[in-house]
C-alpha cells in the first residue's frame, strides 16, 4: 500500500527552493544554523549573508537566471551562504566535489556549461589549470577562514597556507574574494520568478555505467524528498533543539539533503564537519556540541569505534544514526548498538532520486534491510527483460516517486535508459522487496560476480567476512576465469594479528556456499575509499 504524505508535510507548500529558504530561514532566525570550527551562526545571519551574495551575483556580475555556478566547497560556513545565495538569485547550482582533479572538473564545468564558480583558495589552481577550456566568466575564492573570528580567521588561514603547504600558487585575473561579495550594498534586488519544474541543482553521479552524468533535481524533486524525508526525521529528532554532525560532504546528495533543508526547515543545528578523516576531531566536536545525530556510512562508523577516544564520549546524547551510500555490516552495526545503545537506521537512496527511497524508522528496524519506501513513492523489482517479479523476488530495484529526476542533463538517451515511459527509474541496484515492503539491497547491478552462471554479490561475502573477529574490513570483487567465467578474489584489512589465508578461507566456508568462497585472498593495509568512504571495488584487481 502506498503512504501518503499527510497535510503537515505539503510539498506544494512552496513553489520554489528561494521560497523555502525564505521560510526557513526567518521563521528559525535566532537559533542556531550552522557550526564549523568552533564558529556558530544564527540563521539570521545566513539568512542576511546569503541575500548579500545572492545581491552580488544579480548587480555585479553578468550571470543570468538559469545560469550554472559550480560550488567546490568543503564543509565549511560558506557552503550555505553561497547555496541559498546563488539558489536566491535563480541559478542553476552545479555541486562540485572539492577533491576532483583537473581533468574531472574540466569535464564537469564543460558538461555543466557553468559560467561560474565559488572555490577555495586550496582548489584554484585547478581551476588555473582548466579556466580557458572552460566556460567559466566569474570566479569567486575564498579561504578556509572565512566567515570566523579573529583570530580563528588568521590561524586558519595560515596552518593552511603555510603549515599545511594546501594552497599552491595561482593566477587568476579578475577573480573576486567571498568576503567582497558579503558586503553591504544599496542595489535593489528583484526576486526571479521561478517554476516549480525548473531544474535547481545538477548533482553529478557515476550512475551505473560511463563519466560522470548531471542529474537534473526540480524544485518540485527536493522540496518533495524534503518533505518524504522529514516524515521519518521527526520520529526521532525533535524540532529546534537537536545538534547534528555533518561528517559527510555537503556536495554528496544525501548530506545536501539533510543539512541544506531538512535541518534548516526543523530548526535545527548542523555542526560542519571539514575533515571526517580527521577522527579525533570528530569526536571532540561530538563531544562539544553534545551532537544528538549523524549520517554516516559503514566504514566511518567503523573507523569512529576503533578510535581510542571513543570510549570517553558521553554517548547519552545519541538519538539518531542513519546510515547509507554503502551496505552496513551487521557486526558493524551490532557493534554500535552494544556500545551506545543508538540503534543505526540503514536508509537507501540516488542522487537521482534527490536522493531520499527508504528509511527505517525507530521501532521498526529490520536489520539487513533499508527500511520501506518514503510515502508517495512506489518500488518493484523486475528482471532483465523488464517484467515486474513477485515480493521476495531478486531484481533490479525501480522506483517511481516525486523525487525522481528530470533526467540527465544533456543527455537524452541516457535519460531514456535510465526512466521508463511510465516513470519508473532504474536503479542498477539488485534488491528484494518482502510482503511488508522492507528492501534489502542486495548489490550494485554492475559489482555482480558471475560465477559458473550463478550470481554472486559482493556485500554477501564482506558482510560475512567482516565478522571473523581479526578481520577490520573487506572487499570482493570478480577475476577473469577460463573454467567458471569468473571466481572471487578478496581484499582484507586486519584488526590486530593478521589472520593467515587458510583462517580465512575456512571462515569463509562456514557460512558460504561454496562457489561463493574466494579463490585467492590478499592482505592490505587499506582499501581505496571515496571521499565519503565508500569502498571503490573498481580499483582492485
Amino acid at each position: 500500500m502506498l503512504e501518503k504524505l499527510t497535510d503537515q508535510l505539503d510539498p506544494q507548500q512552496f513553489q520554489s527552493l528561494p521560497e523555502l529558504i525564505d521560510y526557513c530561514l526567518s521563521t528559525h532566525a535566532e537559533l542556531p544554523g550552522f557550526s564549523c570550527f568552533g564558529k556558530t551562526m544564527q540563521f539570521a545571519e545566513v539568512d542576511e549573508l546569503s541575500q548579500r551574495f545572492a545581491n552580488f551575483l544579480q548587480n555585479q556580475t553578468d550571470l543570468q537566471p538559469g545560469d550554472r555556478i559550480a560550488i567546490q566547497l568543503p564543509n565549511v560556513l560558506q557552503f550555505p551562504i553561497a547555496l541559498y545565495g546563488a539558489l536566491r538569485a535563480g541559478l542553476v547550482v552545479v555541486s562540485t566535489n572539492p577533491l576532483y582533479t583537473e581533468q574531472e572538473l574540466e569535464h564537469q564545468f564543460n558538461d555543466s556549461g557553468a559560467v561560474a564558480v565559488v572555490t577555495l583558495e586550496s582548489f584554484a589552481s585547478k581551476i588555473e589549470a582548466v579556466f580557458a577550456r572552460t566556460q567559466l566568466r566569474t570566479v569567486i575564492i575564498s579561504s578556509l577562514g572565512d566567515l570566523q573570528s579573529a583570530p580563528k580567521k588568521f590561524l586558519l588561514n595560515a596552518a593552511a597556507k603555510y603549515v599545511k603547504k594546501m594552497v599552491a600558487s595561482y593566477s587568476l585575473p579578475g577573480a573576486v574574494r567571498f568576503t567582497d561579495t558579503l558586503k553591504p550594498t544599496k542595489s535593489a534586488f528583484v526576486a526571479p520568478v521561478f517554476n516549480r519544474h525548473d531544474t535547481a541543482v545538477l548533482l553529478y553521479t557515476g550512475g551505473t555505467t560511463g563519466v560522470a552524468k548531471g542529474a537534473m533535481i526540480t524544485h518540485a524533486n527536493l522540496i518533495a524528498n524534503l518533505m518524504q524525508f522529514r516524515s521519518r526525521s521527526v520520529l526521532a529528532m525533535d524540532d529546534c533543539v537537536e545538534s547534528v554532525a555533518a561528517p559527510l560532504p555537503l556536495y554528496h546528495s544525501y548530506a545536501f539533503l539533510m543539512h541544506c533543508f531538512a535541518m534548516p526547515y526543523a530548526g535545527n543545528h548542523s555542526v560542519l564537519i571539514t575533515n571526517p578523516r580527521d577522527i579525533p576531531s570528530l569526536i571532540k566536536a561530538l563531544a562539544r556540541y553534545k551532537v544528538s545525530g549523524f549520517v554516516g556510512i559503514n566504514t566511518l562508523y567503523l573507523a569512529i569505534m576503533r578510535d581510542p577516544s571513543f570510549a570517553k564520549l558521553d554517548k547519552k546524547y545519541l538519538k539518531f544514526c542513519g546510515a547509507g551510500g554503502m551496505a552496513m555490516s551487521s557486526s558493524v552495526a551490532e557493534e554500535w548498538l552494544e556500545r551506545t545503545g543508538c540503534e543505526i537506521m540503514e536508509g537507501y537512496g540516488l542522487t537521482e532520486c534527490s536522493p531520499a527511497v527508504t528509511v527505517n524508522v525507530p521501532g521498526k528496524v529490520i536489520a539487513g534491510t533499508v527500511g520501506f519506501a518514503v510515502p508517495d513513492t512506489e518500488l518493484c523489482t523486475a528482471n532483465e527483460a523488464g517484467e515486474i517479479l513477485s515480493a521476495g523476488e531478486r531484481g533490479e530495484l525501480w522506483i517511481k516517486g516525486p523525487q525522481v529526476m528530470k533526467g540527465y542533463w544533456g543527455q537524452e538517451q541516457a535519460t531514456k535508459d535510465a526512466i521508463t515511459p511510465e516513470g519508473w527509474f532504474k536503479s542498477g541496484d539488485y534488491a528484494e522487496i518482502d510482503s511488508d515492503g522492507y528492501v534489502r539491497i542486495v548489490d550494485r547491478k554492475k559489482d555482480m560476480i558471475l560465477v559458473s552462471g550463478f550470481n554472486v554479490f559482493p556485500n554477501e561475502i564482506e558482510d560475512w567476512v567482516n565478522r571473523h573477529p581479526r578481520v577490520l574490513e573487506s572487499a570482493a570483487v570478480g577475476i577473469p576465469n577460463e573454467r567458471t567465467g569468473e571466481v572471487v578474489k578478496l581484499f582484507v584489512v586486519a584488526h590486530g594479528e593478521q589472520p593467515s589465508v587458510d583462517d580465512i578461507i575456512a571462515h569463509c566456508r562456514e557460512g558460504l556456499t561454496t562457489y561463493k568462497v574466494p579463490k585467492e585472498v590478499v592482505f592490505v593495509n587499506d582499501l581505496p575509499k571515496s571521499i565519503i568512504g565508500k569502498i571503490l571495488r573498481r580499483e582492485l584487481h
